[in-house]
């Protein structure tokens, strides 16, 4: 450790103040009482966000500048107190002294966070206030402290701001890949005819129950058949089993959760509920042309309390069809532009993943003493 620096715990240079949940009334935001905070879905980027709840029966409470922690799942997120708040058991708050800089404190919490979120309860993953007053602390004369702090705010300033211009980018790739989707499908040329999905389709139906006693999560020589639902990880591989409902090229649509989630399967499967099969006509449309036809829908409304698809809405879901070699014409120019738009979108990713190792980088040279 740097010459001066000392090896210390969170609890000789902090107050540690554990939630506790209140067990009066409750209000919405009318300003009665005290503002009450719960656990991390209060936390802004770096600040709490304007309180929803509050009570006139406080517990534990947190001052304005002290750093809230969330000790119950996720663990290890930190952000400041902006007001006098009640703190429930999800969080904890963390009161440093005089000697102890609050945003040097704050950065080397933030840098903890990996190591505090490994940590696993009972029955979840948490931690409590022992565990946190043990936590290591680097500790430095404050001079060094508030030079410390100066370095990194202005570092991660940099940061955020190079992080936001990659993530517009990133966003201003696909964006343009989606309006020249739905140029083609709104400024159609003559001789598109109008059709419903089921007159193109040979095939349009939901999937069925998981077969758990014909199922593996790897595949094997027994069962290599992939199952897919409707989530949107890994394609939606959820196992594999030893029967194939579809075996045609076809498409399929997540029909809840991962609304509308649209991917092209040319092998075998088995598909699950709530997802979606459509397989072609292809004396009337190109597989591919039916995927960008699908995926340029708007699913946003779909008439029910809880965003779903249907089968029988789906089957008279409007489009316009051209003949089958414009189809190819257009396909052709859509896969090339959405190549363009994935290797753009690969590299900006790339930058967001540097920047993070870059923010990380900078907090271990300045718990190390090296900045």
């Amino acid at each position: 450790m740097k010459k001066g620096w000392q090896r210390k715990q969170i609890g000789d240079l902090c107050e540690v103040i554990a939630g506790q949940s209140p067990e009066g009334k409750f209000y919405n935001a009318d300003g009665k009482g005290m503002p009450f905070y719960q656990g991390k879905k209060d936390f802004g980027e770096k600040f709490i966000e304007a309180p929803t709840t509050w009570t006139t029966q406080t517990t534990k409470v947190a001052k304005e500048g002290d750093i809230l922690m969330s000790v119950r799942a996720p663990v290890g997120p930190v952000n400041f107190a902006t007001d006098e708040v009640c703190i429930g058991r999800g969080l904890t708050a963390i009161r440093s002294k005089a000697e102890l800089n609050r945003d040097f404190l704050f950065y080397q919490l933030w840098h903890l966070q990996p190591e505090i979120a490994g940590r696993e309860g009972a029955v979840f993953a948490s931690i409590n206030k022992a565990e946190i007053e043990a936590l290591p602390l680097a500790f430095a004369p404050l001079p060094e402290q508030q030079r410390i702090v100066g370095i990194l705010d202005e570092a991660f300033k940099g940061i955020a701001n190079a992080k936001a211009n990659a993530e517009k980018n990133r966003q201003n790739a696909r964006a343009l890949f989606e309006s020249h989707l739905q140029s083609v499908f709104t400024q159609r040329g003559e001789g598109w005819g109008e059709k419903t999905l089921e007159s193109c389709c040979e095939q349009i139906f939901a999937g069925g129950d998981v077969p758990k006693d014909r199922l593996s999560q790897e595949r094997t020589p027994k069962y290599s058949i992939p199952i897919f639902s409707n989530g949107e990880k890994d394609d939606g591989l959820y196992g594999f089993t030893d029967v194939a409902r579809v075996t045609k090229p076809s498409i399929t649509v997540s029909a809840r959760g991962t609304l509308g989630f649209t991917a092209i399967r040319t092998e075998p499967f088995l598909p699950v509920i709530r997802l979606i099969v459509l397989v072609p006509d292809e004396k009337l449309i190109m597989l591919s042309f039916l995927y960008y036809a699908v995926v340029g829908m708007d699913f946003g409304n779909t008439g029910t309390s809880i965003p779903q698809l249907t089968v029988p809405n789906f089957k008279e879901s409007k489009l316009h069809v051209p003949s089958l070699w414009e189809q190819k014409a257009i396909v052709a120019k859509l896969d090339d532009l959405r190549e363009e738009t994935q290797r753009l979108e690969s590299i900006y990713q790339q930058k967001l993943t540097a920047l993070e190792a870059l923010k990380k980088s900078l907090l271990d040279q300045a718990f190390r003493g090296e900045l």
